[in-house]
């Protein structure tokens, strides 16, 4: 990957992975799809390659992220769900013919079709959000403590109660901000 486009935040979890592809959305946002090659590679590394993408169709993924976001958002903070992202998240999953297909090693895999693959794999990440949100999978939605970030993420840690969607980036940012303080709090006294 080129070095001019910063890294993509991978998790466990595909939609809100997804959701990460716009970072600091509170702050200097960072885009991390910003052109379809992009789009592209997100989607290799997450299972789901695709051998080429339209302008059209990184739009696409851009409105379904943003979709995702907000109805994670509104589900997080226990509000109705925008009616808005609900109709884009059931449009994408609607137009995707992407199948479940089981590997030797006995490993879910998604097979897409040969004629509309960013459409598949769209499909398959609002699949994913529709089961996180509507709350089949054990774990909760969260939103990132950094003030800058505000990403929505899967709490699946035992106790339901992580404050960062990445411990390395936003965890460590917001710890480093409140040692620093102490600091200057300590040389002022």
């Amino acid at each position: 990957m080129p070095a001019e486009f910063p890294d993509f935040r991978l998790g466990s979890v595909l939609a809100t992975s997804f959701t990460a592809t716009l970072t600091e959305r509170q702050g200097d946002r960072v885009e991390r799809i910003p052109t379809p090659q992009r789009l592209i590679d997100w989607l290799a590394v997450s299972g789901l390659a695709v051998e080429s993408c339209s302008t059209a169709q990184l739009e696409l993924a851009r409105e379904l992220r943003e979709a995702i976001h907000a109805a994670a958002t509104a589900a997080a903070n226990r509000e109705a769900l925008p009616a808005s992202a609900v109709r884009v998240i059931n449009d994408r999953s609607i137009h995707g013919r992407a199948a479940a297909v089981l590997t030797p090693e006995g490993n879910r895999r998604w097979r897409l079709s040969s004629a509309s693959r960013v459409a598949d794999a769209l499909g398959v990440i609002a699949a994913d959000a529709i089961s996180i949100i509507a709350g089949e999978r054990d774990g909760k939605l969260a939103l990132c403590a950094s003030p800058t970030c505000r990403a929505a993420f899967f709490d699946t840690s035992q106790s339901r109660t992580r404050k960062w969607c990445d411990m390395n980036t936003c965890g460590n940012r917001q710890k480093k901000a409140r040692f620093n303080a102490n600091q200057r709090k300590k040389t002022k006294d």
